[in-house]
């Protein structure tokens, strides 16, 4: 009753002056974002009412983990397992370096007694041939604990992976609103199941607002980005508020004209949306009908 009350004040004055006061009118509108549930589960806590401001990204409730968490701790127990079962290469393989020094050493030995003729060229050789199976099984016992531990170590990183997916599940637990703004409705309640993908509130930031305004394609030609107009928030009587606007869209489509809005020319079918951004200083509302003058 209220709004149509405005508009027939303007329609009367319009019609007392024969001239309209205002170049477009139209609603004023916020960017609205509904939050919806980006896990399933009970709603533990939703710390909100409907008109309660809030901040971007800061905890606002939560929803039941407890399964999470307890897979995550079973994960990281496996992790921890998995690497302490990584060998130790240098101390596994130090035996047979050990034992490759002794048959050095003795080489020397055999060599020293064989250059005097206490030694024949067989123990030379029995040695030599000694210190290549020993080096031959020195290589294979590297390769083979090099393969177990890049192994251990792939099979460490996937759960650790496993982990990072766990957390990131964890976190989508927390209600948090994406934008700072103000609670527009709130569609959940806490103790209710929360189903991923299904709304729990709508917030917007109602400290800039639009006026989507319709003009006519005469009147487009003379509207540019960043153009700087005023506009008339319309309460009724005496308690309209003036404001500067900038344009900051305008439609590259035209449609009919709503039926609750009027144009300069009343004749025109096609018109032209523009969006007009406002500062608000806590008196205009979603739905406030509003007018421009460009």
């Amino acid at each position: 009753m209220k709004r149509n009350a405005i508009f027939l004040l303007a329609v009367l004055t319009a019609a007392c002056t024969g001239k309209q006061p205002y170049d477009a009118e139209g609603t004023f509108e916020a960017d609205e974002v509904t939050v919806s549930a980006e896990a399933s589960g009970r709603i533990l806590s939703l710390d909100l009412e409907e008109g309660d401001s809030v901040k971007a990204w800061e905890q606002i409730g939560a929803i039941d983990s407890v399964q999470l968490y307890l897979s995550k701790m079973q994960l990281l127990k496996s992790c921890s397992s998995v690497s302490i079962s990584r060998p130790d290469i240098s101390k596994q393989a130090a035996a047979l370096r050990d034992r490759i020094d002794k048959q050095n050493t003795e080489k020397a030995r055999v060599e020293r007694l064989l250059e005097s003729g206490a030694a024949t060229r067989k123990q030379l050789d029995d040695i030599n041939s000694s210190i290549k199976v020993l080096q031959s099984q020195l290589s294979a016992q590297l390769s083979a604990l090099h393969n177990s531990a890049a192994s251990i170590d792939a099979q460490s990183s996937a759960m650790e992976i496993q982990v990072a997916q766990v957390d990131d599940k964890l976190s989508k637990c927390r209600i948090c609103s994406p934008v700072s703004g103000t609670v527009l409705s709130k569609y959940v309640l806490a103790g209710e199941l929360a189903i991923a993908g299904h709304p729990l509130f709508k917030v917007a930031d109602l400290s800039n607002m639009y006026l989507r305004a319709y003009v006519t394609s005469s009147r487009l030609v003379s509207l540019k980005l960043g153009q700087k107009v005023k506009v008339t928030a319309m309460f009724g009587g005496n308690n309209d508020r003036h404001y500067d606007g900038i344009i900051s869209w305008i439609s590259q489509e035209g449609e009919f004209t709503p039926k609750n809005i009027r144009t300069d020319n009343e004749r025109a079918d096609m018109v032209y949306a523009v969006k007009i951004a406002v500062k608000n200083d806590g008196y205009i509302k979603i739905g406030t009908f509003g007018q421009v003058t460009f």
